[in-house]
């Protein structure tokens, strides 16, 4: 039997290249290097917002777009934008949209709620989209051939050194925290990956910490109880979907 890791081996320095690129060029809008933030905040709410969410996680994008070719090169890449459905993929991504659209969110940029909600929601889709690209559609892909436990294990220590966020917060607590939170997001967002192929659908479940956590454009509202709302219906109808995909792709087996 041919061993797994022999048919698809990791490139080091393909893989460094990558994260290199990915962690110098989206660091360099993140923590502003060229003062270029007081810019992009006069602009409209709704185009500020769409270009913090091009500039932030840009690097990984760029990453992903210099190294994937030579891995095409190399072998065949099963992961892209829809995967194995485009209908399912947009789906997934049309109930966050619709739900926050509907319920709308309180902002302080004066603008009407669910006007913002939309703007906001689809502005964060943009950015889950980027990271996805590169921490499922290059990454998981490049490392496609080791042991689950240390793809997982590599991915989230990769996502959570790029997010420098040692360098803000101090805490060893808070970051050994987010740090096994990243391991086991990379290891939950990686089987939505490996059965459906997508980076949207990725991106969707990526989605979901952004809404309840992480994102600074929902922080103060919806409120907790809203959030939660949120989560059920979103996930609940997200692995309704999700489990339907794995039947299809087993019975296509």
């Amino acid at each position: 039997m041919t061993d797994k890791i022999t048919t698809n081996p990791v490139s080091w320095k393909r893989l460094l290249i990558f994260f290199i690129i990915a962690t110098a060029v989206s660091n360099l809008f993140r923590f502003d290097v060229f003062n270029i933030h007081p810019a992009i905040q006069k602009l409209p709410t709704w185009l500020s917002i769409f270009v913090f969410a091009l500039l932030h996680p840009s690097g990984v994008l760029l990453g992903t777009f210099i190294v994937m070719p030579f891995l095409r090169k190399e072998r065949r890449v099963e992961m892209s934008l829809f995967g194995t459905s485009k209908q399912k993929s947009l789906l997934m991504c049309a109930i966050p949209i619709v739900l926050l659209t509907a319920i709308g969110v309180n902002n302080d940029y004066k603008l009407e709620n669910h006007i913002y909600a939309f703007v906001a929601i689809i502005g964060t889709i943009v950015y889950c989209i980027e990271e996805e690209y590169g921490w499922r559609g290059y990454l998981q892909e490049e490392l496609k051939g080791l042991k689950p436990w240390a793809k997982y294990l590599i991915i989230g220590c990769l996502w959570y050194v790029w997010h420098l966020s040692f360098v803000h917060d101090r805490s060893i607590v808070h970051n050994l925290t987010f740090l096994s939170l990243l391991i086991f997001g990379s290891w939950g967002i990686g089987k939505i990956a490996e059965t459906t192929k997508s980076v949207l659908a990725s991106a969707c479940f990526h989605l979901i910490v952004q809404i309840m956590m992480l994102n600074s454009l929902f922080r103060h509202s919806p409120d907790k109880t809203t959030k939660f709302v949120i989560f059920v219906v979103c996930v609940g109808a997200w692995f309704m979907i999700f489990f339907k995909w794995n039947k299809t792709r087993s019975t296509s087996n």
